[in-house]
């Protein structure tokens, strides 16, 4: 049976997916993705007692995008807004790279929403950018910036576009307008501050072969979250909790399970 359905949250319609009896989990996609990525950890989670919702974000899978660029903020107050239409106090969360972005701040802003949380691959933690880059990247602006002030707007837009086709990443040539201008927002955030006032207890399920948000990242996060615990998946790599469904959904009913009795 498919319990797949549209609703519309704060005026912005998305799909979302609930799922099972029991304690409630909201579970959130990384960037790119949709609740169809959540399902094989869903389905190794039937066997215990969750009710688990699943949303595509604003922007991914079925959702409509945001009428105007969001903030990693703004997503974590989406999800808020999500629980409150549901009338749900509290829950037990799940997030990936993106998804591990906005439970850092519900975890440290919004802490009496969540009971405890899994992270896996979480993004939120600024790489320091090669001197190269960053000269670049300084240049780029500088030379936009001016021919704007030289009323060539114009070559400005032209110069815009040949440096994101260049240097862009995929996720970036990818995306709409307004999703590009979202996922800039996204990630010039540096959410460090926000790890180390996480108030729920907290598991981090990494992938040592991640290139994407290396092993480092995770023992950054271990270290900076009061009550964290990482747990590495040998081989894995971004889609950690894919490449260990079963075992990761062992780990999340571990934690979850304990925070119930």
């Amino acid at each position: 049976m498919d319990n797949t359905r549209r609703i519309v949250v704060n005026g912005q319609e998305i799909r979302e997916r609930v799922v099972g009896k029991g304690a409630p989990v909201l579970m959130i996609h990384g960037w790119g993705a949709n609740l169809e990525l959540l399902q094989p950890l869903a389905q190794n989670l039937e066997g215990f007692d969750y009710r688990l919702y699943m949303l595509d974000l604003p922007g991914f899978g079925g959702s409509a995008e945001p009428t105007a660029p969001y903030t990693i903020f703004d997503y974590a107050a989406f999800c808020v807004a999500y629980l409150d239409l549901h009338r749900l106090e509290q829950v037990h969360y799940f997030g990936h790279s993106l998804g591990g972005r906005i439970g850092l701040i519900l975890g440290s802003e919004h802490s009496d929403r969540l009971k405890s949380m899994v992270l896996s691959n979480s993004a939120g933690i600024k790489a320091r950018q090669p001197l190269s880059s960053q000269l670049r990247l300084r240049l780029y602006q500088s030379l936009r910036k001016g021919l704007n002030r030289l009323g060539a707007p114009a070559i400005a837009q032209d110069l815009r576009q040949r440096y994101n086709k260049r240097y862009g990443s995929p996720d970036f040539q990818a995306a709409s307008e307004v999703m590009r201008a979202t996922l800039v927002n996204v990630v010039r955030q540096d959410l460090l501050p926000n790890a180390t006032r996480v108030q729920v207890p907290t598991v981090l399920i990494w992938g040592d072969a991640d290139t994407e948000t290396p092993l480092w990242m995770g023992e950054k996060l271990e270290k900076a979250i009061p009550d964290a615990a990482l747990i590495v998946h040998e081989g894995a790599g971004h889609y950690a909790y894919l490449d260990y469904a079963r075992k990761t959904a062992a780990i999340m009913n571990a934690l979850y399970s304990n925070d119930e009795t």
